[in-house]
């Protein structure tokens, strides 16, 4: 009997694992480590370079060639956040870690209340960026 018992324990324990390597997003508590009070540099698809800086209190600031936007970022049930005053192109994205210092950005929702109450969209690949402090580690082209 107890060698049955862990037998389905193990197996319990094995299931739950593949599940969350099966889940490639990055939940609330990876995303506030990787990216509060950090600046990361990144490309759209488009080619378009930004910089973006995430402060421990909340506000950002954008930068993509002479454009500049200030807002705010927060957590929604696992999406990250950016909020532009004035400005309507923030979002809110499920992000993927892809390698040690290299992160994409999946666009599901326009507005922190869209994220939380109805949920994240079908995600769309928007952005790949690193942590501007370290050295990056991503590779030229996304990975979808």
């Amino acid at each position: 009997m107890i060698r049955r018992s862990f037998i389905l324990l193990a197996a319990c324990v094995g299931s739950t694992t593949q599940l969350s390597a099966l889940d490639p997003w990055m939940d609330d508590a990876a995303l506030k480590s990787a990216f509060a009070d950090k600046t990361i540099q990144g490309n759209y698809a488009s080619g378009k370079t930004f910089t973006e800086t995430y402060r421990a209190d909340g506000s950002i600031d954008y930068r993509e060639n002479a454009v500049k936007y200030v807002g705010h970022w927060s957590l929604q049930g696992g999406t990250f956040c950016t909020i532009y005053h004035a400005e309507p192109t923030g979002g809110c994205y499920q992000v993927r870690q892809v390698s040690a210092n290299c992160y994409e950005f999946y666009f599901v929702a326009r507005t922190e209340e869209q994220a939380a109450n109805e949920g994240p969209g079908r995600p769309a690949w928007t952005a790949r960026a690193a942590v501007s402090d370290r050295d990056p580690t991503c590779n030229e082209k996304p990975s979808v």
